[in-house]
């Protein structure tokens, strides 16, 4: 990622941060069969599957934060 800016960088990570964090809240949902509909309802696996997920998104999300706030500084 040399080519790319600390900006670019900031605001890929936040973005793929959000992504991730989407998703795992979607995947706690479905794993504790508050979603229905999909094969993935119901199945515990999905419900801790969603909690890494979001933990990393949540990390990424932050990370990206703090690069923004060195940034401005």
């Amino acid at each position: 990622m040399a080519f790319l800016g600390w900006e670019s960088v900031m605001w890929v990570r936040g973005i793929v941060g959000l992504v991730l964090s989407l998703t795992g809240i979607l995947w706690i949902l479905q794993g504790t069969n508050v979603v229905h509909g999909s094969g993935m309802s119901g199945h515990s696996a999905y419900t801790v599957l969603g909690v890494v997920v979001l933990l990393i998104g949540v990390a990424l999300l932050t990370w990206a934060w703090r690069i923004r706030g060195r940034q401005t500084n």
